[in-house]
């Protein structure tokens, strides 16, 4: 009698396969990461046992996470993780797949506050939580800090309340949902923002990866971008102590633009923008005197 069981292959094998499926510039890693995720194993654990035998199931798994990351799925929605700032968050389409150009918000945030504040107790506002990386990685950095993550999708403050447990961060994290500084009930002394900034004319452009399968509500800033950016500017004032600060996310192209609408909206506060890694303009930030 004939079986019908496939000939078992090895983590090697199925690696290599696996580059050769996917076919793009970053197979290499992209193969390992999905094999690693189908077996449930580290990197280094799957570099020791290249000659073991992989089971059927984990190989109906991995052949599923293939042709989901061939029809253009994020890697980071299919295994579920992303690293942003040192950190592991779960990450799902509810919410926009973290971006390494956001640390330098993160950053200039926790500088700010340890520079103003030192110990003293200060309440955050993250505009626009989505995954909650930003309200995570500031309470973490700085236990003398309350955050207030405010998003308008209540899927999304799902899973930044999952990253937060995770962290052993949520007592410290409110989670409100409504637009933007709408859920405060009071003044704070920094305001984060990472929102939509893309234009629609960027976003229609978009690889599918993206355009069908990331949150046009958390990528889409309107016909110039600046739509959002624009409402919180104008929001602001009356949420903002003396002295406080606001860090919001903008594009590389946005920088003269959105200086001119936050002096509009701050004319005595000091504004400026920050520039990346890359060296491309990408923090807005508003220190009020």
């Amino acid at each position: 009698m004939t079986s019908t069981r496939s000939e078992p292959i090895t983590i090697r094998k199925a690696l290599l396969d696996a580059r050769q499926a996917l076919n793009r510039d970053d197979a290499n890693l992209e193969a390992e990461v999905l094999l690693r995720h189908a077996l449930g194993i580290d990197r280094a654990r799957l570099y020791q046992n290249l000659d073991d035998p992989i089971t059927d199931r984990d190989r109906a798994t991995l052949a599923g996470y293939l042709a989901r990351r061939r029809a253009a799925e994020p890697l980071a929605y299919i295994t579920g993780h992303r690293e942003f700032f040192a950190l592991d968050f779960a990450v799902t389409p509810a919410a926009l797949i973290p971006r390494p150009e956001t640390e330098t918000l993160v950053e200039l945030v926790i500088t700010f506050a340890r520079e103003q504040f030192a110990d003293r107790p200060i309440v955050i506002a993250d505009v626009g939580t989505g995954s909650g990386i930003i309200a995570v990685c500031l309470a973490t950095a700085l236990p003398n800090a309350r955050i207030v993550a405010t998003d308008i999708s209540r899927d999304a403050l799902v899973l930044a309340c999952r990253n937060a447990i995770n962290h052993c961060v949520s007592d410290r994290i409110d989670f409100r949902e409504g637009d933007l500084l709408a859920p405060l009930d009071a003044p704070v002394q920094i305001i984060a923002a990472n929102p939509p900034y893309v234009t629609t004319e960027q976003w229609e452009k978009s690889p599918p990866e993206i355009r069908d399968h990331e949150p046009r509500l958390a990528l889409d800033g309107g016909p110039g971008g600046l739509d959002v950016i624009r409402r919180l500017l104008a929001e602001a004032p009356v949420l903002l102590t003396d002295g406080g600060a606001i860090f919001c996310e903008i594009g590389a192209w946005q920088g003269v633009e959105a200086r001119e609408l936050a002096t509009g909206a701050f004319p005595e506060a000091h504004v400026d923008v920050a520039r990346d890694q890359g060296g491309r303009d990408r923090v807005l930030t508003v220190v009020r005197g």
